[in-house]
């Protein structure tokens, strides 16, 4: 089993989870270990000639046994492909399955906190290029999620509001906005740490994946489809992000909190990265030498 080490300064567990440093590291693309099973080639994690979404245990998971849960959630059988690439109902088939995997890791004794995501790119450390994304099922609530919780609690007892949908009506103007429908909004949050960052969250209040009816999943599929095709086009070329669903954690907690996911693409141009260095990493200030109001015409106007 993993270790979960405490941290007294920050007050957060971190987790020590060495058998790690053996996982798969950039095989080729005839021994990746997420395409499916080839006649007369050797099993891969997929034991099928061909599927539609696949979801599995991590052979290398970060949490094991009563910690936890780590779940690899296979896009496509396509190898060359991306999650942006899909039809809008492969991505609506994707998020039932999102919804599924949160329903089911959520009852598992110990776990606090379902964290849906994906790394994309070689740049945000992927060893795997298949397109996939995982689920971690933690055994605590993650800082940045505890910090968000207790921050719409706060905003929730002061105005009686809450507070992302507070953030969402300060987008009224569209300066910031990159994309929207009648249900989501995809914008460039004023606070943004990251150049390219995008939050894409429902307009109505959505607590989770559990809460979004047939509509919601509907335009989630297409507006997620939009924008990931507008990131692909920034620098023509595919473009490396984080993908973090923030939703509600299960049991009765976080019932203030606004389903959103956040992405933070490291790039600040074609062939620049924005590198987190002692400011960020030192004392967590994060210091952006881009606005908003201006990554998100760029983007728009794609």
């Amino acid at each position: 089993m993993s270790e979960l080490r405490w941290h007294p300064l920050l007050e957060e567990w971190v987790t020590v989870a060495p058998w790690r440093q053996d996982r798969t590291y950039h095989p080729s693309a005839e021994h990746c270990p997420l395409c499916p099973t080839r006649p007369g080639q050797p099993e891969t994690e997929i034991p099928e000639p061909d599927y539609h979404i696949v979801v599995f245990e991590n052979r290398f998971p970060s949490y094991t046994g009563e910690q936890g849960r780590c779940e690899v959630v296979c896009y496509t059988p396509d190898h060359d492909s991306s999650l942006g690439e899909q039809s809008v109902d492969h991505i609506r088939d994707l998020i039932e399955v999102w919804r599924d995997r949160t329903n089911e890791l959520s009852r598992l004794p110990n776990v606090k906190y379902v964290f849906v995501f994906e790394n994309r790119g070689e740049e945000i450390g992927v060893t795997l290029s298949h397109p996939h994304g995982q689920i971690y099922a933690y055994p605590f609530l993650p800082p940045v999620l505890q910090r968000e919780l207790a921050a719409e609690s706060r905003h929730m007892r002061k105005t009686g509001r809450c507070l992302y949908c507070d953030v969402i009506d300060g987008e009224k103007d569209g300066v910031r906005t990159v994309l929207r429908d009648e249900r989501w909004i995809a914008f460039v949050p004023p606070f943004a740490r990251w150049p390219y960052e995008v939050h894409l969250a429902p307009t109505n209040h959505r607590g989770g994946l559990i809460d979004l009816d047939e509509e919601d999943d509907v335009s989630f599929a297409a507006c997620l489809k939009g924008l990931l095709q507008k990131y692909d086009r920034l620098f023509e070329k595919p473009l490396p992000y984080v993908m973090a669903m923030h939703q509600r954690p299960p049991g009765r907690g976080g019932r203030h909190h606004h389903f959103h996911i956040e992405f933070y693409p490291p790039n600040r141009t074609l062939d620049k990265l924005k590198y987190l260095a002692g400011s960020e990493l030192g004392a967590g200030a994060f210091v952006l030498d881009a606005r908003a109001e201006d990554t998100a015409a760029e983007l728009r106007a794609l």
